[in-house]
């Protein structure tokens, strides 16, 4: 059985790379270049799905957004 995995990829103040799986609870790796975090996180799910037997995802995946914020600043007297 084949399964699809949304991968979120993100780097760290460090430089590295951090794969992680919304659908899996602790499915996270990290790795210093894409290509090596990819490779990762591909072992990783098997092992999330090993011992997980019964394995369902339960959401979709919809889509990622970036949005700005301001920071707004308080000022007693």
């Amino acid at each position: 059985m084949t399964y699809n995995f949304v991968v979120l990829i993100e780097q760290d103040e460090s430089g590295s790379y951090v794969a992680s799986v919304p659908s899996l609870t602790g499915c996270h790796t990290q790795a210093d270049t894409v290509p090596e975090v990819l490779e990762k996180i591909k072992e990783v799910i098997s092992l999330c799905l090993e011992v997980e037997k019964d394995f369902q995802v339960y959401s979709k995946f919809v889509g990622v957004q970036q949005i700005e914020v301001a920071e707004t600043v308080s000022i007693s007297v």
